[in-house]
């Protein structure tokens, strides 16, 4: 997975190099990219919507809401892009950062109410609200937790750099 490079003004706000500069579409690698055309059939059918053309090729907002895995993006696609088996999950999985309103002392459990497989659980602290905990295993990447999050603080990371991080 590319990740973009970081301008001045990103590494001095602290800004997270492992973020994915393309979130593909479920079951497309970088090297299947090369053969989509940009045509967009997989941006009319998402159910989600949240397929979108980026400069000619397809990526995905989990700001606009999650992926399902339906695989309808793959059927309406002429070429071969998509792999033939349906995927289940993403290459990547999510970080929850320091803007949390749970890490704040401010409870908040929308990532964890949305996520589909129960990959976010929260723990008790003393004296505080339950903080928020990511089972990367379990994640699928979906981006449920992301459009609910109210402060932004989930994000999607590779799964190599999470995995290092861990």
């Amino acid at each position: 997975m590319a990740t973009e490079a970081l301008s001045r003004r990103q590494f001095l706000r602290g800004g997270d190099p492992a973020r994915p500069a393309r979130i593909r579409p479920p079951g497309v690698t970088e090297q299947a990219l090369a053969a989509c055309t940009g045509c967009g059939s997989c941006v009319e059918q998402c159910p989600t919507g949240i397929i979108d053309l980026k400069d000619g090729m397809p990526a995905l907002d989990f700001a606009a809401g999650e992926c399902t895995f339906c695989g309808t993006c793959a059927k309406a696609c002429p070429e071969p892009v998509f792999a033939e088996e349906a995927a289940d999950r993403f290459d990547h999985t999510v970080t929850i950062a320091a803007p949390c309103l749970s890490f704040r002392r401010v409870d908040c459990q929308a990532c964890r109410d949305a996520c589909p497989v129960g990959a976010i659980r929260f723990r008790p602290v003393r004296g505080g609200p339950f903080v928020p905990e990511l089972m990367a295993a379990a994640c699928t990447g979906c981006g449920a937790c992301i459009s609910v999050c109210p402060v932004g603080a989930v994000a999607p990371v590779a799964r190599s750099v999470e995995a290092a991080c861990a």
